[in-house]
């Protein structure tokens, strides 16, 4: 786990090697164990290193193949490393080190870009061949790793953040308003857009070349989801015993590490699930808990806390546990550091991660979480019955775009969005939601059709936010993140496995609002029992079946009361004075008439408060002042 960063001039001028330097710098925290550089004329690779296999000097990076032919500069972690290494060495290859880095390097001289389909890890490269003078990048099936890129004239930059190309001198940040549109209708992003103009997210499942002849870059995609109903289904026993040994067979692989290995342990399935396993295999393993104190909250928030039960799952699995209280004043004090290292708003309300992430990395260097277990087996049925029985897609589309404007819907849009709507209104954000099924083609029949779209869809988005949103503020202190749930034959087997042992009610849909305060999921669960059936079942080999049968509970605080109580005079600074940035984009009037209806307790717009929170801190932190 690093960061990587890089630099392309194609017109042939020569790389600044100081300015390398910067971008590598800019990147420090995510490799705090060492840092190297490879500038040949127009090309430049950098590198900060975490160490995590192999420790010594052997693991430097960038890494040069023997003939001198690869240099490779790569973030994450290859698990099938080991079977690639004896595959490799069969074939002629000499390894000397013990890292998977050398394993990946030689695997791409040996099968180039059809290596993509061996690897089964987490991973953003690049790797420069100086024989062909042409670079190589690509990123990991899921998007467990970030990586950004800018084409600007004829320089091409890349890093493993944002902070890498704004380190060098050529770009000068702005604003793309079109992504704001889409930020602040979806709460992220489903195209490859950030609020950086110009500056792009490296689609997951994607690689790209790049040479001195190539003038028009494009992504290529090597791997994408097919959630897709069996044409026939094995016995509901075969399916359970497969994702017994497939589960068990992911955590184990994703144990293997030169350094200590903990976990987040909060009080629900898929994490507890996560550290029974490991405990097996690392006795008296490290977990970690992240709580919030409830003494101002209010109705369906009292049940956010779930240190009770994640500390009688420490107390079965033995672990060395380690638990924090988040009190409603510590989003206040956290916001312009988090702001900095998420670079770009996502998904949720990130906050409670940068604190869980920075109790985790004083005590280890890798740590395991169970991002990913709601998606692949369908963990949110209350969001996938919203678009269940339809005439046609279209209609499809209509329904489930309705629900996932989390922040502004299209009848206030246009409003809040009054003083730039002429720049940005060809913008449809219904056709932003609709092409995120363009490369998806299953047939559409059943209601399990839809779910899988619905799948599909949350994957590519919501999923992603929360994977980038993971790796951002882990590593935002040296701490690397690991997601067994997005094992690559653990998704496969996923992907194909019956829509009717993840889902139960089919026919019965339970409507519930995605904003409302509180523990709406409870609400559900308590209705219908429903979601992540056969998971469910596995799990309670493993933990008590008060934790498999409990409903799920998203990692949020009470943000909702304490927007409305301790918070008030904070996001009344914040978002109600003169010197407010961000109605420069938006409209002062309508969007506090918003804010007032939360404040109120009218509506809860604890999402969009949030998001004008942070939004409003980047435009300080990040934006020049002639945007």
């Amino acid at each position: 786990m690093c960061g990587i960063a890089g630099v392309f001039n194609t017109n042939g001028e020569p790389v600044s090697s100081s300015i390398l330097k910067k971008m590598t710098d800019a990147i420090a925290h995510r490799g705090p164990d060492g840092e190297g550089f490879f500038v040949d004329s127009f090309i430049g690779l950098g590198h900060r290193r975490l160490a995590i296999l192999d420790l010594s000097s052997a693991g430097h990076q960038p890494m040069s193949s023997n003939n001198n032919r690869y240099v490779l500069t790569y973030n994450g972690e290859i698990y099938n490393f080991r079977e690639l290494r004896q595959e490799l060495e069969s074939n002629g290859y000499q390894i000397k080190s013990q890292t998977d880095t050398e394993v990946l390097l030689y695997a791409y001289a040996e099968w180039k870009e059809k290596v993509l389909d061996r690897l089964n890890g987490m991973f953003a490269f690049a790797i420069w061949d100086r024989q062909e003078c042409e670079l190589f990048l690509a990123r990991d099936r899921y998007g467990v790793k970030p990586l950004y890129y800018l084409q600007l004239g004829n320089y091409f930059l890349f890093g493993s953040e944002i902070k890498a190309i704004l380190a060098n001198p050529i770009y000068r940040s702005s604003i793309d308003k079109e992504a704001l549109l889409e930020y602040f209708t979806f709460q992220n992003f489903f195209t490859d857009r950030t609020l950086f103009k110009d500056i792009r997210l490296f689609p997951s499942g994607h690689y790209l070349k790049v040479n001195l002849a190539n003038q028009s870059i494009k992504p290529r995609c090597y791997w994408d989801y097919q959630f897709v109903e069996p044409s026939h289904p094995r016995d509901q026993h075969e399916y359970l015993e497969e994702l017994d040994r497939l589960f068990c067979q992911a955590v184990k692989r994703q144990l293997v590490s030169d350094v200590d290995v903990g976990a987040y342990l909060s009080g629900g399935i898929d994490s507890g699930a996560i550290t029974a396993i490991a405990a097996t295999q690392l006795p008296y393993i490290k977990t970690f808990t992240c709580g919030f104190d409830l003494h101002s909250a209010s109705g369906l928030e009292l049940s956010f806390d779930e240190r009770e039960a994640s500390e009688y799952m420490s107390y079965l699995f033995k672990t060395e546990h380690y638990e924090m209280v988040l009190k409603a004043g510590d989003m206040e004090r956290v916001l312009p550091k988090l702001t900095w290292h998420l670079e770009e708003p996502r998904v949720g309300q990130s906050y409670p991660n940068y604190y869980i992430a920075q109790l985790a990395s004083k005590f280890v260097k890798v740590v395991l979480a169970g991002t990913g277990g709601d998606e692949i087996f369908g963990g949110y049925p209350w969001r996938y019955y919203r678009a269940v029985v339809n005439n046609n897609f279209e209609e499809y589309v209509d329904k489930y775009y309705l629900f996932w404007q989390r922040l502004i819907p299209n009848k206030t849009i246009q409003n809040v969005f009054q003083p730039i709507w002429q720049e940005v209104n060809h913008i449809w954000t219904r056709d932003i939601f609709r092409n995120v099924f363009r490369k998806y083609t299953p047939e559409l029949n059943r209601p399990e059709d839809y779910i899988n779209h619905s799948l599909y869809f949350e994957a590519k988005t919501f999923l992603h936010g929360l994977l980038v949103v993971e790796d951002k503020l882990s590593m935002a202190h040296g701490l690397e993140c690991r997601v067994p749930f997005l094992d690559n034959d653990l998704v496969d087997f996923a992907q194909k496995l019956p829509v009717s042992l993840k889902l139960g009610n089919l026919g019965e849909v339970v409507r519930l609002n995605e904003n409302e305060p509180g523990h709406k999921s409870e609400k559900y669960f308590r209705k219908s029992r429903d979601g992540k059936l056969l998971m469910r079942q596995a799990m309670r080999k493993y933990v008590p079946e008060v934790v498999s049968q409990r409903e799920k509970q998203g990692f949020s605080a009470p943000d909702s009361s304490w927007f409305q109580g301790e918070s008030i005079d904070f996001v009344k600074r914040k978002l109600f004075s003169s010197e407010t940035k961000i109605y420069e984009f938006l409209d002062r009037k309508t969007t506090h008439s918003l804010i007032n209806e939360h404040l109120e307790g009218k509506k809860n717009h604890r999402l969009l408060i949030w998001s004008l929170l942070n939004v409003e801190e980047w435009l300080t932190k990040f934006l020049d002042n002639s945007s």
